[in-house]
């Protein structure tokens, strides 16, 4: 799939091997120049609600903004997901609904990130594979002292506890990241369906290798080879 202009995309999201529904979503705006991956929690009815009004709320950005108000949209529509989610669960009894999300916001030359939860953003450039993004966990305090990598954090029996999730409390603080691009630079955005299954060293040898054709699909056998044991999802931007 092709964006005319500057970069050039592949989306796919996949149930996995055990679970019956597909909590996560995603979303390709290549008119807005915005991708999204949100994974929902909460369970059946729930978790799926909640992503989903995520990516729709997205989705309803005016095409034709300029760069700062597209991303000030970005995030006002993840802030009202997130108002409507909490009236949903109130609405359900009051049980937890929310999601996590990913977002990127890509202009000539410059890119974006928005995220709350553990759905992650890696860049790849010159080889390198760079996670952007910090997860909201319980675990990535140690890792943030220096006790312990991603790769290992990734198998605590901890790393599913989130600390920060659309649709969870009174306000919802969402980290931005911001930063230049090169040509020749691979965006990855994820839940962590995938990255459970792979460490830095695998995603930056497949983003290294394969083509744009081909990595969603090299991504998503790696994690249902592994156990596919959640739900996954896998956007890839290539910058031209």
């Amino acid at each position: 799939m092709t964006n005319q202009r500057d970069f050039r995309y592949t989306a796919q999201t996949h149930t996995g091997l055990v679970r019956k529904v597909n909590e996560d979503a995603v979303l390709a705006l290549p008119d807005h120049d915005i991708w999204l991956v949100s994974d929902g929690m909460g369970g059946h009815d729930a978790g799926d609600f909640a992503s989903r009004l995520i990516a729709d709320s997205v989705a309803t950005i005016a095409v034709g903004l300029d760069p700062t108000a597209r991303m000030h949209a970005l995030r006002d529509a993840i802030q009202a997901a997130h108002s409507t989610i909490i009236q949903e669960a109130e609405r359900r009894g009051g049980g937890t609904i929310g999601a996590t999300v990913a977002a990127l916001l890509m202009v000539p030359g410059h890119f974006v990130a928005l995220w709350a939860g553990d759905s992650r953003i890696y860049r790849l450039r010159d080889a390198q594979v760079e996670m952007l993004t910090t997860d909201h966990s319980a675990v990535a305090a140690y890792v943030l002292a220096g006790q312990m990598t991603w790769d290992e954090a990734d198998q605590h029996p901890q790393s599913n506890a989130i600390t920060r999730a659309v649709g969870v409390g009174d306000v919802v603080e969402i980290d931005k990241i911001r930063g230049e691009t090169q040509s020749g630079d691979r965006f990855l955005i994820c839940s962590d369906g995938l990255t459970k299954y792979t460490t830095e060293a695998m995603l930056q040898d497949v983003l290294g290798s394969a083509s744009l054709e081909t990595v969603g699909d090299q991504l998503m056998q790696i994690a249902l080879t592994g156990g596919g044991a959640d739900n996954i999802s896998v956007i890839v931007v290539d910058v031209l």
